[in-house]
């Protein structure tokens, strides 16, 4: 072992049977149902040992990005998106995989939108993370960001109530890039942007501070409990994604199931949201009223947390933080508001919005990352008003 290749640290067993037995439990019960629920819990768990071994996160790319000039994770999620796009344009075009019909991400550009993808990068930044961020590393056992969930959660019902009036801004619809061009002139455009951006980055001075790949060689071991490669872990999310078109008839998605567990935790409370617009019908009605393992969304939600968890107990890594500072937990309440609020205006986040959208040909997925990386930016200015 060199001096750069950190000591493995012993496996914490008993969490290891947690993660195992909890996760076992889920998949067995959720067969009650059929195949298709617990293949997409696979597929969670799947992602949330992606994203942990890697430490694969949106927030801390673009930080370190924006303060350092270290393009290493925006590199990884090019790469992701190009590969994406490659997967999913056969199937979309296609229009039904095994017999079910497969639809993109796809959602109007509105100024409804381009607010929420603004201050969903906000909030990426006080709390910390993102969608898939706030999962794998609460899965992982941050506290913290357990409690930027309990808030994403209850920014999303917030965000839901007022929908109504946003969605009443101006807007120019759906765009999708696929039916107006043509499969083959959408993708060779995407690639050519992506191309663009990544050469855009290097001429600002951005640099690759990290290895992409296995930085001291493959090892079974090192492929068992980590660290990954960014690379690996960019082609198996893309993977995943596809998986999830294939199996679920939708790409990936995070963020409408905070909302929902907020909304089942406020009428838990004695909150009656049947006199909203959202909830009052339609599939947030009909998902209201069903258990949460009948939601598509939530069930590899649940997986991802339980395959960040078992990530972390081979890693050796699962340790509870029991004091943050007040300012830290501030910026955590603030930031899960915005993100819960920014990405039920926005259609999503940086995943279902974002990296789905994009890898569905939409507009829509373009302009929120315009939007979100200058929420970026500001987010990260306003960080050590909170001692981050």
């Amino acid at each position: 072992m060199t001096a750069a290749t950190p000591a493995l640290l012993p496996i914490q067993r008993p969490y290891l049977f947690l993660a195992l037995a909890g996760g076992s439990g889920v998949f067995v019960h959720l067969f009650q149902a059929g195949p298709r629920l617990p293949a997409l819990f696979a597929v969670g768990v799947g992602l949330g040992v992606a994203l942990y071994h890697a430490a694969f996160g949106f927030t801390g790319a673009y930080r370190r990005a924006i303060l350092e000039r270290d393009i290493s994770g925006i590199s990884a999620q090019l790469v992701m998106l190009a590969a994406a796009m490659l997967l999913f344009a056969p199937v979309l075009a296609q229009g039904q995989i095994f017999g079910h019909s497969v639809t993109g991400a796809v959602a109007p550009v509105s100024l409804s939108m381009a607010f929420g993808a603004f201050i969903f990068g906000i909030g990426m930044q006080l709390a910390g993370g993102c969608g898939s961020g706030t999962l794998y590393t609460a899965g992982g056992g941050n506290m913290r960001m357990a409690l930027v969930l309990v808030f994403f959660c209850a920014g999303g019902v917030w965000g839901s109530l007022d929908l109504q009036w946003w969605s009443e801004l101006p807007g120019i619809g759906s765009v999708v890039l696929s039916e107006k061009l043509g499969w083959g002139p959408a993708i060779g455009l995407q690639l050519a942007a992506l191309g663009g951006i990544y050469l855009g980055l290097r001429l600002l001075g951005g640099k690759n501070k990290q290895s992409l790949g296995w930085r001291d060689g493959f090892s079974w071991q090192r492929l068992l409990r980590g660290p990954w490669p960014l690379l690996l872990s960019a082609g198996l999310l893309a993977l995943f994604n596809w998986a999830t078109l294939l199996v679920a008839g939708h790409p990936w998605s995070i963020t409408w199931a905070f909302t929902l567990w907020g909304a089942k935790a406020a009428m838990a409370m004695g909150w009656d949201l049947s006199s909203s617009g959202f909830w009052s019908g339609g599939f947030p009605g009909r998902a209201l009223a069903q258990p949460i393992l009948a939601d598509v969304t939530s069930v590899m939600n649940i997986g991802i947390v339980f395959g960040a968890f078992a990530a972390a107990s081979l890693a050796g890594k699962v340790a509870p933080k029991q004091r943050t500072p007040m300012p830290s937990l501030l910026a955590a309440v603030i930031g899960g508001l915005l993100l819960g609020y920014g990405a039920r205006l926005a259609y999503g986040c940086n995943i279902g919005a974002f990296f789905s959208g994009v890898a569905s040909t939409s507009l829509h997925g373009w302009l929120w990352i315009v939007f979100g990386i200058a929420g970026n930016v500001i987010g990260v200015r306003l960080r050590p008003l909170f001692r981050l």
